[in-house]
């Protein structure tokens, strides 16, 4: 996939840095259309040595309006956000890191059921996450920025709510130039990140061990 490459990303950006509904409004009548990205589970997911037969249901991630769009975030300042003019997710990016953590639960083959919603009435376990922060903060100069992810994540029993587990993952990601391919790329690194850490914390609260180990 090819994408135009960025001006540095405060001269570009500084044509539709808006707040909330009104950037997105304004980037909603541009003429040309958007590239397209997806994130998607990491290459190298940890496997269980042994599954369990219960199901996890891994729910919708709740987030800020700022990011709960399939717009990709761009900060540009303290207050101020705007997106890439060029590119977007392939979903609102809640429900895309949905779809990446339950490929990520499946390729682990940790548990007997993964998916969006229980086989039945309900599930045995739920994964509730709040995706706090995912966006590039554009680096004073321009020409660099790093790539922010913060999760946080509950393991919750559906039998009685109660809530079993729980972590808040941070991984940040250095990016050299503010082309959207490098931007691209530090947004697939950083979620690599984040969700291998997701699936070693879930293998630890619910007592499972890596193949490796």
């Amino acid at each position: 996939m090819r994408f135009a490459m960025l001006r540095p990303l405060l001269l570009c950006l500084a044509l539709t840095a808006l707040s909330g509904c009104a950037a997105l409004g304004a980037l909603g009548r541009a003429t040309e259309p958007l590239d397209v990205h997806e994130l998607r589970a990491p290459e190298t997911t940890p496997v269980a040595a042994a599954s369990q037969g219960i199901q996890l249901v891994v729910e919708v991630p709740a987030a800020g309006g700022a990011i709960a769009t399939d717009r990709i975030l761009v900060r540009t300042g303290d207050t101020q956000v705007a997106y890439l003019p060029d590119a977007r997710w392939s979903e609102e990016a809640p429900v895309m890191l949905q779809s990446a953590m339950v490929e990520t639960f499946l390729r682990a083959d940790a548990f007997r059921y993964v998916g969006r919603r229980p086989l039945g009435a309900a599930g045995d376990i739920a994964l509730v996450s709040e995706l706090v922060d995912f966006g590039a903060r554009a680096a004073p100069d321009g020409e660099s920025a790093v790539v922010e992810m913060t999760l946080v994540a509950r393991l919750v029993r559906e039998e009685d709510a109660a809530v079993t587990a729980s972590r808040s993952f941070a991984r940040s990601v250095e990016v050299s130039d503010t082309s959207t391919p490098a931007l691209l790329a530090g947004f697939d690194r950083v979620s690599d990140a984040v969700l291998t850490d997701l699936a070693r914390w879930v293998f630890r609260a619910r007592g499972l061990r890596t193949a490796e180990s």
